[in-house]
């Protein structure tokens, strides 16, 4: 059902990226341009980086190649005034400038409604907190971890755990700031760059599954809860080779029934919840 009620939707880019990092979110936010376009919507995007088939003059109806921060979106707001948001097509980028914007009143102010993704889902999906305390709340085991908020109270933490710990600062651009760390001298240097690096100086210090297996289920939800498992993924290689590094094959091929069944109920659980 096309909505009524939104005529121009102005749509977040992912600002600059670099080969083999998060070329997705370009081609992703290019095919919502053209998808949004063809049901007669009115599209103004915004992204800093020129370099993108995104930024091509007919991708959109108007395009702004500006820097990607709530002064500059909110002036755009303003003069645009679109009826929509639609940010999770810019990754990252996207996710948090809409959850500042929220955070700074302009969508109020301009009557702007959020698409696509609902605010409370980002930080459920981001702050490491929220995510947790919903986990639990669902009964998802994780690895065991603590929220820090200085360098002591990281140390702390993975005094308790045990090391390695692996660091992941909250909001922040695929995995920047945080990272592995085997010591305490590590855990300084990386920690103190991690809370930098966070948006809301938040870092969680989590117990390290280095040598683990990693399985991993792709979902897509509507906004009425059906879910549909796009593809099962098992990874050739353990945990602690990136993603892009490690070799995969879909559908899983050593795992049986019972264990592909079991992840996906988690897995619906988890979408439906977030």
């Amino acid at each position: 059902m096309k909505r009524q009620d939104i005529h121009k939707v102005l749509i977040i880019g992912s600002g600059p990226i670099i080969i083999g990092q998060a070329c997705e979110f370009d081609y992703s936010g290019t095919q919502a341009c053209k998808a949004l376009k063809k049901l007669g919507y009115e599209i103004v995007l915004v992204n800093s980086n020129p370099a993108t088939i995104m930024t091509d003059p007919d991708t959109a109806d108007i395009t702004y190649i500006e820097p990607l921060n709530v002064e500059r979106l909110e002036q755009i707001i303003e003069k645009e005034r679109p009826d929509a948001l639609l940010p999770n097509l810019g990754g990252q980028s996207g996710l948090n400038l809409c959850s500042e914007l929220q955070a700074a009143g302009v969508l109020d102010k301009y009557n702007v409604k959020v698409i696509g993704v609902q605010v409370d889902a980002i930080e459920r999906g981001e702050d490491r907190i929220e995510f947790k305390n919903t986990m639990n709340a669902l009964g998802v085991e994780m690895a065991r971890s603590d929220v820090a908020y200085s360098v002591d109270e990281a140390l702390a933490i993975a005094d308790k755990l045990g090391y390695p710990v692996v660091l992941r600062p909250a909001y922040t651009m695929g995995g920047a700031g945080g990272g592995l760390v085997y010591n305490k001298e590590e855990l300084k240097t990386v920690c103190a760059r991690g809370l930098q690096a966070s948006l809301v100086g938040q870092v969680l210090v989590e117990e390290s599954i280095l040598g683990w297996e990693e399985l991993e289920l792709e979902v897509v939800r509507d906004a009425k809860g059906n879910m549909i498992t796009v593809c099962f993924i098992e990874n050739i290689d353990p945990v602690g080779v990136h993603t892009g590094d490690s070799f995969c094959s879909a559908p899983m091929l050593t795992i049986s029934e019972d264990v592909q069944k079991k992840l996906q109920d988690q897995a619906y659980r988890i979408v439906d919840a977030i």
